[in-house]
């Protein structure tokens, strides 16, 4: 056991968070954990980091356990990107420093044996704790969340999204033996998603994720602990098997339940004939009183099968107002550009019914594209045309209401002409019950004002349905539904997203955005990953054996300068350890 919640409870105002809940997990486990929004997954992160405590229970951590939890963004003035990352290595500087003062002083003439050997142990200390990789660990991790261009630059002049990506960097960098990551995808663009699947996968500590990305949990998960009720219940293997022995347990569970209310039902009618028998004997009979009394508290002693619970779900229903023309939306030639070039010259013809997915990297131009389509951006060469009879249906990123101080009910009512009373069943459907819809827009989170929207579009005469990461707040049940809504509607529908999940289980068009051109691809997401992996593999190569044959000079040097007979010792020292990390270098490379 590396660390584990024993019965906890932890009420947060007058809602009961907990109850009793118990979680073990053992050295090397990777575990995600799921469940409606509400019902305490980031709770207990925090409790399991130290960052709350429990009301009852307690937390119980092995000595030697060390944790890496991102749960705020501090403040770093006057640090570069790259300073924030190294204090990842607080103590190999440490190190570092104290081998430095020890050269320094062996320069000045200072060779006792003494020191020689204090030097020694440094130094092989700061070896074991990877000092001399440090950078190339440092630039593998840049590289892989995409925050490499940033390096040079002040932390606080990032945005919220990069430095949350900074700060993933810096826990990844320390090392720890507990990881605990809270929505670690949200942010990340597809490449460094998997990026850190591949990294979190290679981790051999425990990781304890909270996460709505259900390929990812599929990828990087082996227990799904699923918070229900107050309580934490554990499944073996990734999300998809978490599915499929979750809907068996309900089965179960409801059989087992109906087969109970049948039991009680019979012994009912058995206790009410007894006393009715009892009362019609002349005299009364004792003996089948007791008998019914007998039964009664049996009937109370009975430990009860819980009814399954139906989670509330939305209730999502799109039809296609008239079907539009064969094409739909054409690009022709487009260039575009703000301080750099995102496309140039590309083409884009999308048709009726199609279910077309815009991939690429952060930044690459995908919600321009969708801009174009809407007609809020006109391409600056080139043209982007709508074909006949097209209705939008456009679901943005950004939610820009004029009046933020307005309420549910109200924009609701500016999109869908309708009374308020109907405005407020169509709103319960997408679970804004009772005083819900009389919220004011600025109180909303980013899901309630996810289904608002989807409230207005499943209300809106459309047969073209522009989303722009459709799954963004919304939590796993509400993502299901959302896609068997996609899967039944019969017009056309373009989409951004991150979703690996949504992406696979729904598009049969992919259009990959990157180096300024759009590559398209008839066939769905793992199947275009597949042939645009194929494609750039050669030059990747090329790269990477340039890469080889590059370091492999390096080595070349240093080896004839280590021949040298008026070498210096330190210096001599100094060049070892250089080479010993070139060869390193170049093992993997080649």
């Amino acid at each position: 056991m590396q660390i584990k919640a024993e019965q906890i409870t932890k009420t947060l105002g007058s809602n009961e968070i907990f109850t009793g809940l118990q979680l073990e997990v053992n050295t090397g486990e990777h575990i995600a954990v799921v469940g409606p929004n509400g019902c305490g997954k980031t709770t207990l992160l925090r409790l399991l980091a130290g960052e709350d405590t429990p009301d009852t229970g307690r937390i119980i951590k092995s000595k030697e356990a060390t944790l890496g939890y991102l749960h705020q963004i501090p403040s770093y003035p006057a640090y570069t990107v790259r300073a924030v990352l190294e204090e990842a290595f607080a103590s190999i500087f440490a190190l570092k420093e104290k081998m430095e003062l020890f050269e320094q002083q062996m320069q000045a003439g200072e060779i006792a044996e003494k020191l020689l050997q204090q030097y020694g142990q440094i130094q092989e200390q700061f070896m074991q704790e990877g000092g001399y990789e440090l950078d190339s660990q440092l630039i593998a991790v840049a590289n892989g969340l995409g925050i490499h261009p940033f390096l040079a630059q002040p932390f606080e002049a990032l945005s919220g999204g990069e430095k949350t990506k900074v700060m993933l960097g810096q826990i990844l960098l320390q090392n720890p033996s507990i990881l605990l990551l809270d929505e670690p995808t949200n942010h990340l663009d597809m490449r460094a998603i998997e990026w850190l699947e591949g990294h979190v996968q290679k981790f051999d500590g425990i990781v304890i994720v909270v996460s709505h990305d259900r390929q990812f949990m599929n990828q990087v998960a082996q227990k799904i602990v699923e918070i229900e009720d107050g309580e934490a219940h554990t499944y073996h293997g990734n999300y998809d098997a978490f599915v499929q022995q979750k809907q068996e347990k309900i089965e179960q569970q409801f059989a087992q339940y109906e087969e109970q209310q049948k039991k009680i039902k019979k012994m009912q009618e058995a206790i009410k004939r007894l006393k009715q028998w009892a009362n019609e004997a002349n005299p009364p009979s004792d003996s089948l009183h007791r008998r019914a009394k007998s039964m009664e508290k049996a009937l109370a002693r009975m430990e009860r099968v819980k009814k399954p619970s139906n989670i509330k779900k939305m209730n999502l229903s799109l039809t296609m107002s008239e079907r539009s023309g064969k094409e739909v939306v054409a690009f022709e030639n487009v260039t575009h550009r703000y301080e750099r070039i995102l496309f140039a010259d590309s083409d884009l013809s999308v048709y009726f019914q199609d279910r077309l997915a815009i991939v690429g990297d952060n930044g690459c131009g995908k919600s321009t594209l969708l801009k174009m389509i809407t007609g809020e951006v006109t391409p600056q060469l080139g043209s982007c045309k709508l074909g006949s009879n097209v209705k939008i249906g456009y679901l943005s990123q950004q939610f820009d209401y004029r009046d933020t101080e307005a309420r549910v009910v109200d924009v609701f009512r500016e999109a869908v002409a309708v009374s308020e009373a109907e405005a407020r069943h169509i709103l319960a459907q997408f679970l804004f019950y009772g005083y819900d819809v009389f919220k004011k827009i600025k109180n909303l989170s980013g899901g309630e004002k996810m289904r608002l929207r989807l409230a207005q579009l499943m209300h809106q005469q459309i047969n073209l349905l522009v989303l722009d990461e459709p799954t963004n707040h919304l939590d796993i049940e509400s993502r299901e539904v959302l896609e068997d809504t996609l899967e039944t509607f019969e017009g056309t529908v373009i989409a951004v997203s991150h979703d690996r999940y949504f992406l696979q289980k729904l598009f049969t068009k992919i259009a990959w955005v990157e180096h300024q051109r759009i590559a398209v691809y008839d066939g769905d997401y793992e199947w275009a990953k597949a042939k645009r992996t194929v494609v750039e593999k050669a030059p990747v190569e090329k790269v990477q054996r340039q890469k080889a044959r590059s370091t492999l000079e390096q080595i070349e040097k240093l080896e004839i300068k280590l021949k040298e007979p008026t070498l210096a010792a330190i210096q001599r020292t100094k060049l070892e350890q250089q080479l010993e990390a070139l060869y390193e270098q170049w093992l993997r490379e080649e």
